[in-house]
């Protein structure tokens, strides 16, 4: 067994580089770390993840290749609605809300892309770490 910080980045092909940036900066507090071209790199400050987002064709952007969607993993219970109205206000769309049980409330959205994300609270489970 290799050790690793976990699933860390997603790569996302959108059309426009700024507009998906100011999603995930207004969603999630996203820092821009790298800029080329015609990619961005973000991160999330007090975590590990990266979202990279490259410039795409029509074809390939917001097609999930297989993959049904990405997700983070909220720090309190309570901040589901406040989520869903972030999601909103970033210019993308709440597509379900509910609790997958007592206790874990959960929402599934779109970037502007169409990319589908969810987010959620878990009850801490014994493998959780602590991040730093």
């Amino acid at each position: 067994m290799i050790k690793t910080y976990g699933l860390t980045h997603i790569a996302l092909q959108v059309r426009d580089l700024d507009r998906a940036a100011s999603f995930y900066k207004t969603m999630f507090g996203s820092v821009e770390v790298y800029r080329g071209d015609d990619f961005v790199q973000l991160q999330t400050p007090g975590t590990r993840d990266v979202i990279v987002l490259q410039k795409g064709d029509a074809a390939t952007i917001g097609s999930s290749g297989g993959i049904a969607h990405f997700g983070f993993r909220l720090q309190h219970e309570k901040d589901i609605n406040a989520a869903a109205e972030a999601v909103r206000a970033a210019g993308g769309v709440v597509k379900e809300q509910g609790e997958f049980c007592p206790g874990e409330p959960y929402l599934f959205a779109t970037d502007p892309d169409g990319y589908q994300i969810e987010i959620w609270f878990e009850i801490p489970t014994s493998v959780d770490g602590e991040i730093g």
